[in-house]
């Protein structure tokens, strides 16, 4: 990410780029950032897109053969395109003679840096993976967004709120907006502002609901399901998240045996960074042994609910009694 912001800084933009990874807000500004500095503002004419799988490759090929309209440059977007999995090879040729007044722009999710278009894009250009960003690289950005702003807040609120909206860059600037709003006139943003208008990610109201489980705090964990039943979230599904919260658990507690560190426990086991830290100190409260056997009554339960011998409300009720009874 280092040169293709000395690029954008320079202006000297190369003429092929490969923005892929997870996090689909940085992807996204720096799209805008890239079609920018190559466009400008409202040059409509030489700004091609094409999303999704089956794209015509001649059409493609002829437009980026055809000279850009009162301008130096034409620019050619392809998002999701699944190009660099499969069917990329023939635009993997093309682009070694790509003609000087045509850029390609790809994005992805997922890439094979195995396949001919992948090389082709980073001898051409530059490729950028741009995955979901860690725990200190999400405060500093953050904390950066209030004080441009104009405002402050303590660190311990920043984690707060960084664990109440959750760790996706394209919502956490949602929540900040809400924030600011409703802090108008103030220039000091508290606990307070953050639970009266930000929204609880059901990720960490799920994760919530486990801690008190194992804290056995029963009140708590059934007050936290009710409020998940009033927000409508139908009984099965929190059951199905909850399930996939003890998996997470019961395999980031395996990793942590075999002496894994947090970075490395977050690849393994496909854990954004922020939330890998949570999972650890969770793990620590269980025994393997109970996270094994929690599983397989969780999947007894769905077993029950589909032949009939339990409701939904109920059997996710009993569970969460079971399991937090002190």
């Amino acid at each position: 990410m280092k040169n293709l912001n000395e690029d954008l800084k320079t202006g000297k933009l190369k003429q092929a780029y490969l923005l892929y990874g997870e996090e689909n807000y940085l992807k996204r500004q720096y799209k805008e950032r890239i079609t920018k500095a190559l466009l400008g503002e409202d040059d409509t004419m030489n700004y091609a897109y094409y999303e999704g799988k089956g794209i015509n490759l001649k059409e493609v090929i002829d437009l980026a053969e055809t000279l850009p309209f009162f301008a130096e440059r034409r620019l050619i977007v392809f998002e999701n395109t699944g190009l660099f999995k499969s069917a990329g090879a023939d635009l993997a040729d093309y682009i070694k003679d790509l003609p000087e007044t045509t850029c390609f722009l790809f994005i992805e999710t997922e890439v094979d840096k195995r396949s001919k278009l992948f090389k082709a894009v980073k001898a051409k250009g530059s490729v950028v993976e741009m995955n979901f960003q860690d725990e200190a690289t999400l405060k500093r950005w953050t904390a950066g967004c209030i004080q441009r702003e104009g405002k402050k807040i303590t660190e311990c609120d920043v984690i707060y709120f960084l664990e109440k909206v959750g760790t996706d860059m394209e919502n956490i600037t949602k929540e900040l907006e809400k924030i600011f709003c409703y802090t108008l006139g103030r220039d000091v943003i508290a606990r307070e502002d953050i639970d009266a208008v930000c929204v609880t990610q059901i990720s960490n109201h799920i994760f919530e609901m486990v801690n008190a489980v194992a804290e056995k705090k029963q009140k708590k964990a059934l007050d936290l399901y009710y409020e998940l039943l009033a927000l409508k979230e139908p009984p099965m599904r929190i059951l199905f998240l909850m399930m996939r919260q003890y998996r997470n658990l019961f395999q980031v507690k395996g990793l942590m045996k075999k002496g894994y560190n947090r970075k490395e426990i977050a690849s393994k086991a496909g854990l954004h960074p922020f939330a890998a830290g949570k999972y650890m100190d969770q793990a620590k409260v269980f025994k393997t042994s109970e996270l094994r056997e929690i599983l397989e009554d969780g999947a007894e339960i769905e077993q029950r609910v589909k032949t009939g011998l339990l409701t939904d409300h109920l059997a996710v009720e009993l569970f969460i009694v079971k399991y937090s009874n002190g």
